[in-house]
């Protein structure tokens, strides 16, 4: 037995691979159960450097999660490793939040599922 098939990937991250007017993902399961390992193991990574910014700065829990947000972004520009598109860094700090216990960034998406609004959509 795969490991992957060991793995419980939410509905809003499957939601990711699934295009509009389309019911089934886009991508097999195996390349979606690994994103989702990259994702969920870097909000897990970014929970500590979230806290620090936020007592660091003194800015509220929204400003840290935006920040985060332009970082991920960003990183495939910089070259940064790991990469994330605009979707899988919205889902990555939108678990982020979960994981601290933080409010969500307006916009994001919704453990059912939902789609991202048209500004993160490739």
């Amino acid at each position: 037995m795969h490991d992957e098939s060991q793995i419980d990937i939410p509905a809003s991250f499957t939601a990711l691979f699934i295009e509009p007017g389309r019911s089934r993902p886009s991508a097999a399961r195996a390349h979606i159960a690994q994103r989702y390992d990259l994702c969920e193991d870097l909000a897990n990574l970014l929970t500590e450097q979230a806290s620090t910014l936020k007592w660091e700065l003194g800015v509220t829990e929204l400003d840290v999660l935006e920040r985060v947000l332009r970082g991920l972004r960003a990183a495939p520009a910089a070259g940064v490793a790991p990469t994330v598109d605009a979707r899988e860094a919205r889902w990555v700090v939108t678990r982020l939040a979960e994981l601290l216990d933080w409010p969500a960034l307006p916009g994001a998406p919704e453990e059912g599922g939902e789609a991202e609004d048209a500004g993160d959509a490739h």
